[in-house]
């Protein structure tokens, strides 16, 4: 029997804020008539996101395949274009965040899809344009036996784009993807090119890891890569209480590779226990096979996940899948990229009258058992639909100004499917909005990449540096060429 692979048999969500909320709503996002259902804008001239919710009226939108010198040109000349227009540019690659972080209003908004990659195996590292993705990195690395060192769950995204969001991924020990860059090029609203690094313009660096484009267009970048190897899992089913000594216990085991977990759904137990999935080597580590993926497996087992939906018994059946069935059918070896070359695609729920919402939050080991708490008390209450929650190790970052991790956390990842109706969309805030409270309130964070719910207030307090990452945004932009929903609507207000 073919084994399932861990996205096949274990299905949960990766690692990705509308305009101008009046009180809970958007005020131009409108409706059918006579109906509540919500209605997103469309046009040569209107780009949105993966909530379907972002719609913004833009100027113009480029997909740009040049590299090296040409793409130097090309982008220089945009960025005198906009700032001769008096409007703003902003750049991005899958566009999979919630919030139009990488939409620029009423202005030029650039696609990279360029995926020029050079492998330097004596420094184990490679060199990539900024357009690629991470499938083009998975192809290129796997023949020469290298992996990346971490990247986002799904292969989907670009690699500069990941640098500004700073995602995480599941390989342990590691940070956020922007601690394995090793340098980068960027270029400035002011047109200068300039190479950054956490030695060189490391100012620049810091600012631009998890900057959202704001700080400069990303050209190039150099990232740390690893060996790719052969690993096999362990399945560790406990009480949701006991979940964090041993997380902390897998992460400080050098044999572990990776490590991830997941807590249950059903809305009567909800939280109640949790899943410790661990991946270490196997003694065979000769002729790895290519990455592969999941195919049809993905697709079937995304058939359950769906069947979640309003079914609080399909919630219990996927949890006795995910539990018992699975560790039984996906208990094989597997390659490291094998297990990170997978699409977002399996996840889309093709549903026109609903939308997949993420959420992730960050919360130090030793107060998980309140966040237990905190969403045990907000996420049943709401009229949310939930449906799955991966927890990820995230070590400390000490380089990004826009740090979510200021200790080592854990990542919660959560997916909700929310219905496209003003009623679904304002229980959205009102939920949000208390889980940022009681998160924060414990020490944690929430990440920016998503729906626009938290006040200014609560940006804030979960991210301390913001005035500082605001003011030398100013400084560099004064024009602020570079510019997106994100600081229209947060970080310019500071």
């Amino acid at each position: 029997m073919k084994k399932l692979s861990r996205r096949a048999a274990l299905l949960g969500v990766g690692g990705a804020a509308g305009w101008g909320l009046s009180g809970f709503l958007r005020a131009d996002l409108p409706t059918y008539a006579g109906t509540n259902r919500l209605v997103s804008p469309t046009g040569e001239k209107i780009l949105n996101d993966a909530s379907g919710l972002s719609a913004t009226p833009i100027q113009k939108h480029l997909h740009v395949s040049d590299s090296d010198q040409a793409l130097v040109d090309r982008i220089r000349s945009e960025i005198a274009e906009a700032r001769a227009a008096g409007h703003c540019l902003n750049v991005g690659a899958a566009r999979h965040s919630m919030g139009a972080q990488s939409i620029p209003r009423e202005g030029t908004a650039i696609t990279f899809s360029n995926a020029g990659i050079e492998v330097d195996s004596a420094n184990q590292t490679f060199r990539s344009h900024a357009g690629a993705r991470w499938f083009d990195v998975i192809t290129t690395l796997d023949p020469k036996g290298w992996s990346p060192k971490v990247m986002q769950s799904n292969h989907d995204f670009g690699l500069a784009a990941t640098y500004s969001v700073n995602a995480h991924g599941w390989p342990v020990p590691f940070g956020p993807m922007g601690s394995t860059v090793r340098s980068l090029r960027m270029l400035l609203a002011s047109g200068e090119l300039v190479t950054c690094s956490p030695t060189q313009n490391s100012d620049l660096f810091n600012l631009g890891m998890g900057g959202y484009g704001l700080i400069g267009v990303v050209v190039d970048i150099e990232v740390t890569m690893v060996k790719n190897s052969r690993l096999i899992p362990s399945f560790d089913l406990m009480n949701a209480s006991d979940f964090t000594a041993k997380f902390k216990k897998a992460i400080e085991d050098p044999a572990v590779k990776m490590a991830y977990g997941r807590l249950n759904v059903e809305r009567e137990s909800f939280f109640q226990k949790a899943l410790l999935i661990t991946y270490r080597e196997t003694d065979d580590q000769e002729k790895l096979p290519a990455a592969g993926g999941s195919g049809w497996m993905a697709h079937a087992a995304s058939r359950i996940y769906r069947a979640q939906l309003g079914n609080e018994t399909f919630k219990s059946f996927r949890w006795w899948n995910e539990t018992r069935v699975g560790p039984k059918l996906s208990g094989g070896d597997v390659t490291r990229n094998s297990l990170i070359n997978e699409p977002v695609v399996t996840l889309d729920d093709r549903d026109p009258n609903r939308t997949d919402i993420l959420h992730e939050y960050f919360v130090g080991f030793d107060v998980f058992d309140s966040f237990l708490d905190a969403c045990r008390e907000v996420i049943p209450s709401s009229y949310q639909e939930f449906l799955n929650v991966t927890l990820r190790y995230v070590a400390q970052d000490g380089q990004s100004v826009l740090s979510y991790a200021q200790v080592p956390r854990i990542g919660a990842v959560m997916s909700f499917s929310q219905e496209l109706t003003h009623r679904g969309e304002s229980d959205q805030v009102r939920m949000t909005r208390e889980l940022i409270d009681r998160i924060v309130e414990i020490g944690g964070a929430y990440y920016l990449p998503y729906r626009p719910h938290a006040t200014l207030d609560q940006l804030k307090k979960a991210y301390p540096r913001a005035e500082e990452f605001a003011h030398a945004k100013r400084q560099l932009d004064p024009e602020l060429i570079l510019r997106n929903n994100f600081w229209d609507q947060y970080l310019g207000q500071l």
